[in-house]
């Protein structure tokens, strides 16, 4: 089924859904592309494209008993589908919400998938319960018991959906004080994002040399994964591995996966990750960029990012000429809009080296080494600087201490701002000639 599919081919959004089915090793016996011209409020398609599937279904053997919509369906439309066809019905964000849950591990992760789960349950009860009276609405013996069933299910998944909150709440304040950590460390974050099944885990594993589930499938991650990597030079930053994106990302999963997400919003360079051999690429780069900008990271970003433009082995000679002249033509540092790339392949390791080089000479541009004096018993000064920047050296200098940091100038800018009577190297050399 095509919903609102963009600049996204039928095709290649039909092969996405059946590679979704396919995620929970669902047998997909018949795929078409259904076009919908006038949306029916009862059943969104047909009747007689609804006789035509019900034929279908009725004429192989076994019977099958699942029917996916890859589009949204109102809890109307989904409930008049599965009695004319006879078969349970899945829409896309029900589909997607199947597989978070065959596939979390993490304690994290199933208290998302959960939460999702009854956030969508919550959103089709109001018409579930046509089988009961619902003439009379309130409490008490004047209220209908439809109503009143309606009423004492949607309290049970509030009072659900509350006590889920509350519980992945206490994993984001968890992650906080983890990040935290990283930041005493400290080493620079890097986040690779990406579309679903564009080879971040791949890459990911190859670039640290770890072995974190990758496979040919739709999300086959969705707990992120953290690891320390040396650059070239020797500089050491931590890699996050994280859930992939995809189109009409459910609501729901947005909202959900935030703690999760929430380390994109933490990186000092942003990785997109993206299957330049596929033929929707451009469309699913737009897709990643409206979930990025959904979470707080927009057009006015100054953030470095970085695509890497993976799985050139799978090009001929003629495209991958073009990728490698896009790569050339990008910027040395680049944003969400503009980024810089590399061109790569995260199964031969071609390129791969390059991607390193260039995470390393993007932190280098937007990172100085500052000498900094502080007072000696100045534990506030020297607190912030340990929190907020990479410590390269620290020694006593009288009643002074001298620092040495690498941080990002706004860091530098801001420190100063805060101890305006502490000295740069430089500063400090001025004084002593005035002296």
């Amino acid at each position: 089924m095509r919903g609102d599919a963009g600049s996204r081919a039928p095709s290649a959004r039909l092969d996405e859904a059946v590679g979704l089915a396919a995620a929970i090793n669902l047998d997909v016996v018949h795929a078409e592309v259904a076009t919908v011209n006038a949306p029916r409020a009862a059943t969104l398609i047909g009747g007689g494209k609804i006789e035509e599937l019900r034929a279908r279904l009725d004429a192989a053997d076994p019977r099958p008993g699942l029917v996916i919509v890859d589009g949204a369906l109102s809890p109307v439309q989904h409930r008049n589908l599965e009695k004319a066809l006879d078969a349970k019905v899945l829409d896309r964000t029900a589909l997607i919400l199947e597989i978070f849950g065959a596939r979390a591990q993490t304690a994290e992760g199933r208290l998302q998938v959960d939460l999702a789960h009854l956030e969508y349950q919550r959103s089709r009860l109001v018409r579930s319960w046509t089988h009961l009276e619902r003439q009379r609405g309130g409490a008490g013996f004047l209220g209908g018991p439809g109503e009143r069933q309606i009423e004492s299910d949607r309290r049970a998944l509030d009072d659900k959906i509350v006590h889920l909150r509350k519980k992945l709440e206490d994993v984001r304040r968890t992650r906080t004080l983890q990040r935290a950590k990283r930041k005493r460390a400290p080493h620079p974050v890097v986040a690779l994002v990406g579309y679903t099944n564009a080879g971040k885990s791949t890459l990911f594993n190859l670039m640290t040399k770890s072995a974190v589930k990758a496979e040919d499938l739709l999300f086959a991650t969705l707990d992120p994964t953290m690891r320390a990597i040396d650059l070239p030079a020797g500089l050491r930053v931590i890699l996050s591995d994280t859930v992939g994106f995809i189109s009409d990302l459910p609501t729901q999963l947005v909202a959900a996966f935030r703690a999760t997400l929430e380390e994109v919003l933490e990186a000092e360079i942003i990785v997109h990750v993206r299957d330049i051999a596929h033929g929707d690429s451009d469309a699913q780069r737009a897709d990643v960029i409206d979930v990025l900008s959904a979470l707080g990271v927009g057009e006015d970003d100054e953030r470095p990012v970085i695509e890497a433009l993976n799985k050139i082995d799978l090009l001929d000679a003629e495209d991958r000429a073009v990728v490698d002249a896009v790569a050339g033509a990008a910027p040395a540092v680049g944003t969400i809009e503009q980024p810089a790339r590399v061109a790569l392949s995260a199964v031969s390791g071609e390129g791969v080296a390059r991607l390193l080089s260039k995470i390393e000479e993007t932190l280098t541009a937007a990172h100085i080494v500052a000498d900094i004096r502080v007072p000696a018993h100045d534990g506030a000064a020297r607190a912030w600087l340990f929190a907020r920047a990479e410590i390269l050296g620290e020694q006593a200098a009288g009643h002074e201490t001298a620092i040495t940091a690498r941080m990002s100038r706004k860091t530098e800018g801001q420190f100063f701002k805060e101890f305006p009577y502490a000295k740069s190297e430089d500063r400090a050399r001025a004084d002593r000639q005035h002296a």
